[in-house]
């Protein structure tokens, strides 16, 4: 998953649909989430982009998203937010966040 500099976060985000890892390196529930992420990346590929950003080393961008504690998942089309998940998820609790969104 590439992380995204703030000069990046808007082109990424600007066309279809875009799931977005907001995460740090301290945080273990970031972490532990991190593999589900990844598999669905591979899954949604073609469907949807997935970026990470990494809120000590791109604070206005968490600040620009209301990003307020860690991991925080955000759904994206065409650059506005569509859905938004704070804290651990089950991949399947996920997926159907995606999928609705998608549909």
């Amino acid at each position: 998953m590439q992380e995204l500099s703030e000069n990046e976060f808007d082109g990424a985000i600007a066309q279809g649909f875009t799931l977005v890892d907001f995460s740090a390196e301290w945080c273990g529930p970031c972490k532990a989430l991190l593999p589900t992420i990844n598999k669905l990346a591979t899954e949604y590929a073609g469907r949807m982009s997935v970026y990470g950003v990494d809120i000590d080393k791109t604070q206005s961008i968490a600040m620009k998203c209301g990003v307020m504690s860690v991991p925080t998942l955000i759904l994206f089309k065409q650059g506005k937010p569509v859905d938004r998940v704070v804290g651990m998820v089950s991949e399947r609790d996920l997926r159907k966040k995606i999928d609705a969104a998608l549909s």
